[in-house]
């Protein structure tokens, strides 16, 4: 018990260090600050009516008419019945974000360094060189919030497999299934896709190991093991896994049937465009950035200040010491192969210094999979600089085309190398390798990163141009010697930083060198290690995420202010669909705080809008965005936002004359562009059963919307003959339901987007409420999974209790 309490004090003092790391890098939120996220900004504007409704209502509406025409909220942080799981993270998530991430971090990180038998020492150690890996602290600085999440629990799921391996089958999976229910809780798919091809790299190392020391059938027992637990893990998240793949088949994710382009030439194939999915594609060069910063330049807006060749160009030019230092503080310092940047993804100078030394240092199953996990990664991240093999993943690997941005699979080398790293450092400090060997490592690992580093210095101006994708631009605008002088503080740049990775990596050798020659004990060696780690990656990090970026919360909660159009718009009570012109409106959701719009922000909008947008929108056909109901377009008016009204809209629903029954989507876009949306209606043979027909539509007959919510529209009207109305109301094919006096009717979709129904004769009301199955057969799923989660680790406390006192 004594052993225990001691143990426990250790874990608990860890804890309360990191919870410290985590406030004292984040340290505005002390003051009730919070950090200004590009995209937290953007998830605001999504998320306000349903934000909204729910606080008014007291009910999840899962539907929102904000963004696009109307979406379901799957996506946009609904909240899903007896998700335990989420709120359990929520209190682990205890501290003001984003230093609620940073925390994750170094807890996951320090687990698994434990489940790896690492010294809490050097767990805690190795936790911080993680959670403080430039990539990391960047995703929080622009609010990929969801991406922290979920790379803050890859620790836990490998801790899981680790000790499952060590055929400790029971805890082993209890943990991998609790931190497979949280990872896939966390809700970004693309970085729980990435964490399962290195869960595939452990399992194929580990059948090597087997098959070499000929112990197959206990691989064989610890690998189907695993079943349950991820069938466990799947169910706790079963109602958001169903709910996302339900509306990924509606997203630009999914098929929608269409395979023209809007010049009419034939789609290559569905899912992402290779061009779209290798958009960025790190460079093989680039490579380097891991250990020099800024390698290639840093990001895609630097500040130079007034030292820079390019403040003293400017200077040359006429410019004013103002104007010059204002102009020089955002500038493409950035010179690689990607579209654009926000910072390198640097690990560290130190932490690269330390995983080389392990790679001579350690033997084992750990070793390998970190090296191949990282090799794969690499290479999958250059994307198109390696095509053959992007090539083949996108082909033949399943769901590798749903995601984009390859390059981001770069966390697994982030994950990866740390573990090597701390395993050097241990095998170092241990008895278990003689000096010698130890030795050798030291020497390799600093003549390779050492010459690497001075061969960079000796042959910059050989090896390098530094010209950047942008300089074209800046020649023609600013002339020959600006774009001279921006290369030549690029070239600065490269110095001084391969210079710091220089020393950082000579001090690290010689903290070894102490060490191997006893010149320092222990303790401080590994404190030694510690600081120049956090010194080498908290240098880097607060070039790109600082107190500047910190605002009052105020800022975050209301992150949009309404101008005159949007107060002129909003003294119309009726409901209507907005226009912006004044932004990209498929990359804005500003429209979307304030009005039901059309356009938005998401990652995956519904692929039929996005298809509109592509055909007709934006070209401004004006019937396309008559029957979307668009009753006001803001204009930019000399700099300042003017609403207009547009007096052809067509409303929340109209009867129509004449039905036109099409073969497929591809007949049903192109027939938009002839047909009058006010009178005629298309519908897809190849989706619905009806054919045409023509509708006598009466001066008297009318309908109209009565009562709106987010997921409840009614209507009523009146009709002397059998009718056909189209509601400007996005057709979502699961979830909405329709009665006509309250029995059940149907509807289906036409004019490619619309929802459509024929009405009998009479007055009678129509109400389309949404009610997803998938939430409610989820949600009673969920619950059960999670009951059962409960009693088996109640089960096991139980057991292992009870064996312990025997």
């Amino acid at each position: 018990m004594k052993s225990i309490l001691i143990n426990s004090w250790k874990h608990i003092l860890v804890l309360l260090l990191f919870i410290v790391a985590s406030l004292a890098f984040f340290h505005p939120v002390l003051k009730g600050k919070t950090i200004f996220q590009s995209d937290i900004v953007q998830y605001t504007g999504m998320a306000k009516a349903q934000n909204d409704f729910r606080d008014s209502q007291g009910e999840e509406p899962y539907w929102t008419n904000s963004a696009f025409g109307g979406m379901p909220t799957y996506q946009l942080g609904a909240n899903y019945p007896y998700n335990y799981i989420k709120e359990i993270d929520r209190q682990f998530r205890f501290l003001p974000r984003p230093a609620d991430y940073l925390f994750l971090y170094f807890v996951g990180m320090y687990i698994l360094f434990l489940s790896l038998k690492v010294n809490y020492k050097l767990a805690f150690l190795g936790a911080l060189a993680f959670g403080f890996s430039t990539y990391l602290i960047i995703i929080l600085g622009v609010g990929h919030n969801a991406k922290a999440h979920a790379i803050a629990y890859f620790p836990i799921v490998i801790s899981g497999m680790v000790l499952v391996y060590r055929q400790k089958l029971f805890w082993g999976n209890v943990l991998f299934c609790v931190g497979l229910a949280f990872e896939l809780m966390a809700n970004h798919f693309q970085m729980t896709y990435y964490l399962m091809i290195l869960c595939l790299v452990i399992v194929i190392v580990n059948a090597v190991h087997a098959y070499k020391n000929e112990t197959l059938m206990p691989f064989l027992k610890a690998s189907f093991s695993f079943i349950p637990a991820i069938i466990l893990a799947v169910l706790l998240n079963i109602t958001n896994l169903l709910a996302t793949q339900e509306y990924a088949d509606f997203s630009t994710r999914g098929d929608t049937g269409l395979t023209i382009e809007p010049g009419g030439t034939e789609k290559v194939k569905s899912g992402l465009d290779y061009d779209y999915i290798t958009e960025y594609s790190y460079g093989v060069l680039e490579t380097f950035n891991l250990f020099i910063p800024r390698f290639m330049g840093g990001s895609s807006s630097e500040s130079l200040g007034k030292d820079s060749e390019v403040y003293g160009e400017l200077i040359q030019m006429g410019a004013s010491p103002a104007q010059a230092l204002d102009f020089s503080k955002n500038l493409p310092t950035y010179w690689g192969d990607q579209t654009f940047i926000g910072a390198p993804a640097y690990i560290g100078a130190c932490v690269i210094f330390l995983f080389v030394l392990g790679l001579f240092l350690t033997k084992g199953r750990t070793k390998w999979w970190v090296v191949a996990g990282s090799i794969l990664a690499l290479l999958l991240s250059w994307g198109d600089n390696f095509s053959l093999l992007t090539k083949f993943f996108v082909d033949y690997i399943p769901f590798y085309d749903k995601f984009r941005a390859v390059s981001s699979i770069q966390v697994l080398i982030e994950f990866c190398l740390p573990i090597l790293g701390v395993l050097g450092i241990s095998k170092l400090v241990n008895s278990e390798i003689s000096n010698q060997q130890k030795w050798e490592a030291l020497k390799k690992t600093t003549i390779i990163l050492g010459g690497l580093s001075v061969l960079f210095l000796l042959l910059k101006s050989a090896l390098f141009n530094f010209s950047g994708s942008s300089d074209a631009v800046f020649l023609e605008n600013y002339g020959a010697k600006f774009v001279r002088a921006l290369k030549e503080d690029r070239k600065s740049m490269f110095t001084a930083d391969t210079i710091r990775s220089l020393v950082f990596v000579l001090l690290v050798a010689g903290a070894v060198y102490l060490y191997l020659k006893e010149k320092i004990k222990k303790p401080l060696f590994l404190g030694l290690i510690g600081i120049f780690i956090l010194i080498d990656l908290i240098g880097v990090n607060t070039r790109y995420v600082n107190e500047d970026d910190f605002v009052a919360a105020s800022v975050m909660e209301r992150p949009f202010q309404a101008n005159q159009a949007d107060l002129e718009i909003q003294k119309d009570e009726s409901h209507f669909r907005v226009y912006d012109l004044t932004s990209n409106p498929l990359n804005s959701a500003r429209a979307s705080y304030f009005h039901n719009s059309i356009g938005g922000y998401h990652a995956a909008k519904p692929g039929r809008v996005q298809e509109l947008f592509d055909f007709y929108i934006y070209e401004g056909k004006r019937s396309i965005l008559n029957m979307l109901n668009v009753k006001y377009f803001i204009f930019d008016n000399d700099g300042q936002p003017v609403a207009q009204e547009n007096p052809d809209h067509l409303g929340n629903a109209w009867l129509v004359n004449e039905l036109i029954s099409v073969e497929n989507a591809n007949e049903a876009i192109l027939a938009l562009d002839t047909i009058n949306p006010s009178t005629t209606a298309i519908v897809e043979s190849n989706q619905f059963d009806y054919s045409n027909k023509n509708y006598d539509v009466s001066f008297s007959d009318q309908i109209e919307l009565t009562s709106y919510k987010e997921n409840e529209l009614v209507y009523k009207y009146e009709a002397e003959n059998e009718s056909l109305a189209l509601f400007s109301e996005l057709y979502y094919p699961k979830g909405w339901k329709v009665t006509i006096n309250g029995e059940e009717a149907t509807h289906f979709r036409a004019n490619y987007v619309l929802r459509a129904m024929e009405l009998p004769a009479g007055s009678h009301k129509i109400t389309f409420s949404f009610q997803p199955e998938v939430v409610s057969f989820g949600g009673k799923i969920t619950l059960a999974s999670f009951i059962l989660l409960s009693l088996i680790i109640l089960g096991g406390l139980g057991y292992t209790i009870k064996r312990k006192q025997i």
